[in-house]
């Protein structure tokens, strides 16, 4: 099957890659660098060392024997994207190509507008070029559980059913995102929604919970080959973040009481989630989602989780609960369905505490890239207007280019 993946150069995109590649599918992918920028906007880097493209596209070569079409373009230039998809003319497409950060997003009045204009605008694209250039092309759109919120009832994958005064219909689950990035996912759901019902696209709408891991089973021997995992306040996430604190030896730092609960699943977990919408796709005119997560815990949870393993290996940690930086329900109720992968074939492939030994032993070996950029951890941007960081970074697109 020929896939495209945007945003293959990120934490996702490159390792699905990999996995795609290994199981005999042609991949191409587009990338602008655009992560590696922000993460530098945020005076951070990867902890595991990510080769320029370069260099991994020939460990690619060597790997699999084939190559990885690479484009470098932007997703919101309509014409690169229509000549790309007519050139490759992909039988899936993996939308990946997004700017993922709740945090970077409620920075200021530049970052909030970049993040909806760059997410928007770049699914109208991938849209009209789809209608327009391969109309029969399964999109697979990675979504996120955040859109749903945490209402105060089950989650369906996606839609439920209802009846008023005796007429019934399938509606959508309503969405109540807590960010501006969430906010522009709500509204990628809604269009692509609506370019199946209208054009007769067909599409997977994968909402995701919070992944965590270092690596998948292709990238095993080959440094050049390894994906990124950030640990800064904007693009690392709360589990990513206390690994990183364990490794260095400071406190683990939940947010507010810790009692906020998500969805998580490893990455390997998540490539043969996402590989298992690829290869079984939908109908013409169909739009489905899928709620991609392994199993849901706290925050605090995470915490206690990461200190259990890290004291395994010999790592004395503590956890120092911080002031919430967000606006967000603390104590919720959380019961979100996920039995479409399931019924796909999805298995887990282990406990969360085997692969959070993994991560940390992974992250041992680049410990000084870690404690060389520790400060960009620590949260200073805040929901509340009242509260929010007083310093404005420059606006999105005025950024430095990442060395």
């Amino acid at each position: 099957m020929r896939v495209l993946i945007t945003g293959v150069d990120g934490y996702l995109g490159w390792a699905l890659s990999l996995h795609l590649a290994g199981r005999g599918h042609q991949v191409a992918g587009i990338d602008n660098y655009s992560r590696r920028d922000w993460v530098q906007e945020m005076a951070s880097q990867s902890a595991t060392p990510i080769a320029r493209m370069s260099d991994r596209l020939l460990a690619y070569y060597k790997r699999f024997g084939k190559n990885l079409i690479f484009h470098k373009g932007d997703l919101t230039d309509f014409n690169f994207v229509l000549n790309v998809y007519k050139s490759f003319r992909p039988e899936a497409i993996v939308y990946l190509g997004e700017m993922p950060s709740a945090p970077y997003s409620m920075l200021d009045v530049h970052h909030a507008v970049y993040t909806q204009t760059n997410n928007i605008v770049g699914t109208l694209m991938t849209l009209y070029a789809m209608a327009d250039a391969v109309p029969e092309c399964h999109l697979v759109k990675l979504g996120t559980m955040g859109e749903y919120g945490t209402p105060n009832v089950d989650i369906p994958e996606g839609f439920f059913e209802i009846e008023y005064r005796g007429r019934k219909d399938r509606m959508m689950f309503p969405r109540k995102a807590g960010s501006w990035y969430h906010q522009s996912k709500v509204h990628d759901t809604n269009n692509v929604e609506m370019a199946c019902r209208l054009w007769g696209l067909r599409s997977t709408d994968i909402m995701q919970g919070v992944v965590y891991g270092t690596r998948v089973d292709e990238m095993a021997g080959d440094a050049h080959l390894l994906t990124r995992f950030d640990f800064d306040q904007c693009f690392g996430t709360a589990i990513n973040r206390f690994c990183a604190q364990a490794v260095v030896g400071l406190p683990l730092t939940p947010f507010g009481r810790g009692t906020q609960r998500r969805g998580f699943l490893p990455l390997r977990d998540s490539v043969q989630c996402l590989t298992l919408a690829v290869e079984n796709p939908p109908e013409a005119g169909e739009y489905r989602v899928f709620n991609q997560f392994e199993e849901v815990y706290s925050i605090m949870e995470l915490a206690e989780k990461v200190r259990t393993v890290a004291g395994r290996l010999g790592m004395d940690v503590e956890i120092q609960p911080l002031e919430n930086p967000r606006i967000e329900a603390e104590d919720h109720y959380y019961n979100p369905d996920h039995r479409h992968l399931l019924d796909l074939g999805y298995q887990p492939t282990q406990d969360m505490e085997s692969e959070l030994e993994i991560v940390l032993k992974d992250l041992l070996e680049y410990r000084d890239r870690i404690e060389a950029r520790q400060e960009a951890q620590f949260p200073d941007i805040r929901w509340d207007r009242e509260r929010r960081r007083s310093q404005t970074l420059p606006a999105a697109g005025e950024r430095k280019a990442a060395g």
